[in-house]
Protein backbone atom coordinates (compact mmCIF):
# COMPACT_ATOMS: atom_id res chain seq x y z
CA UNK A 1 0.00 0.00 0.00
CA UNK A 2 2.67 2.11 1.03
CA UNK A 3 5.03 1.38 -2.34
CA UNK A 4 1.41 2.70 -4.36
CA UNK A 5 1.00 5.81 -2.38
CA UNK A 6 4.66 6.86 -2.93
CA UNK A 7 4.37 5.92 -6.80
CA UNK A 8 1.93 8.35 -7.00
CA UNK A 9 3.22 10.77 -5.49
CA UNK A 10 6.30 10.66 -7.81
CA UNK A 11 4.26 11.04 -10.36
CA UNK A 12 2.41 13.65 -9.37
CA UNK A 13 6.02 15.55 -8.02
CA UNK A 14 7.19 15.47 -11.21
CA UNK A 15 4.26 17.88 -12.89
CA UNK A 16 3.42 20.35 -10.22
CA UNK A 17 6.53 22.06 -9.33
CA UNK A 18 6.24 23.85 -12.91
CA UNK A 19 3.10 24.88 -12.68
CA UNK A 20 1.43 28.17 -12.05
CA UNK A 21 1.31 29.50 -8.47
CA UNK A 22 -2.51 29.40 -8.31
CA UNK A 23 -2.20 25.24 -8.69
CA UNK A 24 1.14 24.96 -6.82
CA UNK A 25 -0.83 25.07 -3.32
CA UNK A 26 -1.61 21.40 -4.79
CA UNK A 27 1.82 20.82 -4.60
CA UNK A 28 2.25 21.76 -0.96
CA UNK A 29 -0.50 19.26 -0.19
CA UNK A 30 1.30 16.17 -2.37
CA UNK A 31 4.51 16.88 -1.01
CA UNK A 32 3.38 16.52 2.79
CA UNK A 33 1.77 13.56 1.96
CA UNK A 34 4.62 12.38 0.37
CA UNK A 35 7.45 13.17 2.84
CA UNK A 36 4.59 11.86 5.51
CA UNK A 37 4.73 8.06 3.49
CA UNK A 38 8.87 8.65 4.12
CA UNK A 39 8.62 8.76 7.47
CA UNK A 40 6.32 5.85 7.44
CA UNK A 41 8.96 4.11 5.79
CA UNK A 42 11.78 4.94 7.93
CA UNK A 43 9.97 3.50 11.20
CA UNK A 44 9.43 0.51 9.48
CA UNK A 45 11.61 -2.01 11.71
CA UNK A 46 13.04 -3.68 8.47
CA UNK A 47 13.84 -0.29 6.78
CA UNK A 48 15.68 0.78 10.12
CA UNK A 49 17.36 -2.45 10.15
CA UNK A 50 18.57 -2.28 6.91
CA UNK A 51 19.92 1.55 6.60
CA UNK A 52 21.63 0.79 9.76
CA UNK A 53 23.87 -1.41 7.97
CA UNK A 54 27.63 -0.37 7.40
CA UNK A 55 27.44 -0.47 3.68
CA UNK A 56 24.32 1.70 3.85
CA UNK A 57 25.98 4.16 6.13
CA UNK A 58 27.29 6.63 3.52
CA UNK A 59 24.23 6.90 1.40
CA UNK A 60 22.68 7.70 4.58
CA UNK A 61 25.41 10.47 5.10
CA UNK A 62 24.68 11.62 1.84
CA UNK A 63 20.56 12.03 2.18
CA UNK A 64 21.85 13.73 5.31
CA UNK A 65 23.80 16.57 3.79
CA UNK A 66 20.88 16.89 1.27
CA UNK A 67 18.45 17.78 3.30
CA UNK A 68 20.48 20.19 5.21
CA UNK A 69 20.78 22.16 2.13
CA UNK A 70 16.85 21.62 1.28
CA UNK A 71 16.43 23.26 5.13
CA UNK A 72 19.12 26.20 4.11
CA UNK A 73 17.05 26.88 1.16
CA UNK A 74 14.20 26.64 3.05
CA UNK A 75 15.38 29.36 4.99
CA UNK A 76 16.63 31.45 2.61
CA UNK A 77 12.91 31.13 1.17
CA UNK A 78 11.13 31.80 4.60
CA UNK A 79 13.49 34.90 5.43
CA UNK A 80 12.93 36.22 1.80
CA UNK A 81 9.16 35.91 2.25
CA UNK A 82 9.17 37.97 5.50
CA UNK A 83 10.96 40.47 4.76
CA UNK A 84 9.00 41.08 1.74
CA UNK A 85 5.77 40.95 3.53
CA UNK A 86 7.20 43.63 6.27
CA UNK A 87 7.39 45.73 3.17
CA UNK A 88 4.33 45.40 1.72
CA UNK A 89 2.32 45.70 5.23
CA UNK A 90 4.54 49.01 5.81
CA UNK A 91 3.87 50.25 2.26
CA UNK A 92 -0.14 49.09 2.43
CA UNK A 93 -0.27 51.39 5.67
CA UNK A 94 0.93 54.35 3.93
CA UNK A 95 -1.18 53.99 0.91
CA UNK A 96 -4.17 53.54 3.01
CA UNK A 97 -3.73 56.88 4.96
CA UNK A 98 -2.99 58.65 1.41
CA UNK A 99 -0.01 60.33 3.30
CA UNK A 100 2.06 61.34 0.39
CA UNK A 101 4.67 62.94 2.14
CA UNK A 102 5.31 59.27 2.71
CA UNK A 103 4.63 57.40 -0.15
CA UNK A 104 7.37 58.15 -2.42
CA UNK A 105 10.32 57.40 0.90
CA UNK A 106 8.00 53.94 1.60
CA UNK A 107 8.39 52.88 -2.33
CA UNK A 108 11.92 53.51 -2.57
CA UNK A 109 11.99 51.10 0.79
CA UNK A 110 10.08 48.52 -0.54
CA UNK A 111 12.08 48.48 -4.16
CA UNK A 112 15.47 48.52 -2.33
CA UNK A 113 14.18 45.62 -0.37
CA UNK A 114 13.39 44.03 -3.28
CA UNK A 115 16.75 44.13 -4.68
CA UNK A 116 18.26 43.08 -1.97
CA UNK A 117 15.47 40.08 -1.80
CA UNK A 118 16.52 38.98 -5.74
CA UNK A 119 20.44 39.51 -4.85
CA UNK A 120 20.07 37.08 -2.43
CA UNK A 121 17.53 34.16 -4.21
CA UNK A 122 20.13 34.95 -7.17
CA UNK A 123 23.06 33.95 -5.36
CA UNK A 124 21.27 30.79 -3.84
CA UNK A 125 19.68 29.67 -7.12
CA UNK A 126 23.32 29.27 -8.32
CA UNK A 127 24.62 26.90 -5.56
CA UNK A 128 21.13 25.07 -6.43
CA UNK A 129 22.91 22.49 -8.85
CA UNK A 130 22.95 18.93 -7.85
CA UNK A 131 24.45 15.78 -9.05
CA UNK A 132 22.08 12.97 -9.41
CA UNK A 133 24.18 9.16 -8.35
CA UNK A 134 23.32 6.50 -9.60
CA UNK A 135 22.05 3.90 -8.07
CA UNK A 136 24.37 0.79 -7.20
CA UNK A 137 23.64 -2.83 -6.27
CA UNK A 138 24.12 -1.99 -2.44
CA UNK A 139 21.93 0.50 -2.08
CA UNK A 140 18.74 0.02 -0.36
CA UNK A 141 15.24 0.77 -1.94
CA UNK A 142 14.34 3.18 1.04
CA UNK A 143 17.63 4.77 -0.16
CA UNK A 144 16.41 5.31 -4.06
CA UNK A 145 13.25 6.35 -2.37
CA UNK A 146 14.69 8.87 -0.34
CA UNK A 147 17.03 10.60 -3.17
CA UNK A 148 13.97 10.69 -5.82
CA UNK A 149 12.27 12.51 -2.82
CA UNK A 150 15.40 14.90 -3.13
CA UNK A 151 15.53 15.17 -6.50
CA UNK A 152 11.84 16.23 -6.71
CA UNK A 153 11.88 18.97 -3.53
CA UNK A 154 15.54 21.39 -5.18
CA UNK A 155 13.63 22.16 -8.43
CA UNK A 156 10.21 22.75 -6.64
CA UNK A 157 12.00 24.93 -4.65
CA UNK A 158 13.94 26.42 -7.62
CA UNK A 159 10.77 26.96 -8.85
CA UNK A 160 9.37 29.14 -5.97
CA UNK A 161 12.56 30.62 -5.56
CA UNK A 162 11.91 32.26 -9.22
CA UNK A 163 8.22 33.08 -8.08
CA UNK A 164 9.55 35.19 -5.20
CA UNK A 165 12.24 36.72 -7.29
CA UNK A 166 10.63 37.14 -10.45
CA UNK A 167 11.87 36.23 -14.00
CA UNK A 168 15.50 37.14 -14.69
CA UNK A 169 14.21 39.01 -17.67
CA UNK A 170 12.42 41.06 -16.05
CA UNK A 171 15.99 42.63 -14.39
CA UNK A 172 18.04 42.13 -17.44
CA UNK A 173 15.57 42.47 -19.99
CA UNK A 174 12.64 44.72 -19.78
CA UNK A 175 12.28 48.13 -18.92
CA UNK A 176 10.11 49.59 -15.93
CA UNK A 177 7.86 50.46 -18.71
CA UNK A 178 7.58 47.04 -19.97
CA UNK A 179 6.40 45.66 -16.75
CA UNK A 180 3.83 48.35 -16.58
CA UNK A 181 2.58 47.49 -19.97
CA UNK A 182 2.36 44.16 -19.25
CA UNK A 183 0.41 44.84 -16.24
CA UNK A 184 -2.02 46.30 -18.39
CA UNK A 185 -2.99 43.38 -20.45
CA UNK A 186 -5.90 41.13 -20.61
CA UNK A 187 -6.09 38.67 -17.60
CA UNK A 188 -6.32 34.91 -18.83
CA UNK A 189 -9.18 32.87 -16.60
CA UNK A 190 -7.19 29.35 -16.75
CA UNK A 191 -5.85 27.69 -14.14
CA UNK A 192 -2.92 26.31 -16.61
CA UNK A 193 -2.61 29.51 -18.26
CA UNK A 194 -2.30 31.82 -14.61
CA UNK A 195 -5.07 34.40 -14.57
CA UNK A 196 -1.94 36.88 -15.13
CA UNK A 197 0.97 36.82 -17.24
CA UNK A 198 2.64 38.36 -14.09
CA UNK A 199 2.76 37.01 -10.80
CA UNK A 200 1.74 38.81 -7.60
CA UNK A 201 5.65 40.11 -6.88
CA UNK A 202 5.81 41.11 -10.34
CA UNK A 203 2.39 42.67 -9.97
CA UNK A 204 3.80 44.78 -7.22
CA UNK A 205 6.85 45.90 -9.04
CA UNK A 206 5.06 46.94 -11.70
CA UNK A 207 2.78 49.55 -9.74
CA UNK A 208 5.05 50.90 -7.57
CA UNK A 209 6.86 51.90 -11.09
CA UNK A 210 3.72 53.27 -12.27
CA UNK A 211 2.92 55.47 -9.21
CA UNK A 212 6.57 55.85 -7.73
CA UNK A 213 5.21 58.84 -5.59
CA UNK A 214 0.94 58.82 -5.26
CA UNK A 215 -1.29 56.04 -5.20
CA UNK A 216 -4.42 54.48 -6.90
CA UNK A 217 -6.76 51.84 -6.04
CA UNK A 218 -5.05 49.43 -8.27
CA UNK A 219 -1.85 49.16 -6.12
CA UNK A 220 -3.48 48.45 -2.64
CA UNK A 221 -4.69 45.77 -4.37
CA UNK A 222 -1.91 44.02 -6.03
CA UNK A 223 -0.29 44.75 -2.85
CA UNK A 224 -3.54 42.89 -0.50
CA UNK A 225 -3.12 39.85 -3.37
CA UNK A 226 0.90 39.50 -2.67
CA UNK A 227 0.46 39.61 0.93
CA UNK A 228 -2.24 36.44 0.43
CA UNK A 229 -0.06 34.85 -1.52
CA UNK A 230 3.24 34.99 0.98
CA UNK A 231 0.80 33.67 3.89
CA UNK A 232 -0.36 31.07 1.79
CA UNK A 233 3.56 30.43 0.69
CA UNK A 234 4.85 30.74 4.16
CA UNK A 235 2.31 28.50 5.43
CA UNK A 236 3.42 25.72 2.82
CA UNK A 237 6.93 26.32 3.76
CA UNK A 238 6.48 26.17 7.63
CA UNK A 239 4.84 22.50 7.19
CA UNK A 240 6.87 21.34 4.46
CA UNK A 241 10.31 21.99 6.53
CA UNK A 242 8.62 20.47 9.66
CA UNK A 243 8.54 17.23 7.63
CA UNK A 244 12.31 17.75 6.53
CA UNK A 245 13.07 18.03 9.85
CA UNK A 246 11.19 15.03 11.00
CA UNK A 247 12.65 12.66 8.35
CA UNK A 248 16.07 13.98 9.26
CA UNK A 249 15.66 13.29 12.55
CA UNK A 250 14.36 9.69 11.84
CA UNK A 251 17.95 9.14 9.85
CA UNK A 252 19.91 10.75 12.29
CA UNK A 253 18.52 8.04 14.66
CA UNK A 254 19.34 5.52 12.53
CA UNK A 255 22.41 6.17 11.91
CA UNK A 256 23.58 6.35 15.54
CA UNK A 257 21.68 3.63 16.45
Amino acid sequence: MLIKEYTTYVIWSTYLPWMPYTCTIQWFKTHHHGLSLVDKFLHLPLVQQALGQEQQKKWVDELLNGSLRILDISSIAKDALLQTKECVQGLSSVLRRRRGDEISSEVKKFLTSRKAVKKTIKKALKGMEIKHSSKTSEEHETITMLKEVKAITFPVFESMLSHISGPRSTSSKLSGWSLVSKLEQPKRITCEEEKSDMNEFEKVDAALIAHKSSTSDNTIQVLKELESNIQDLEDGLESLSRHLIKSRISLLNILNN
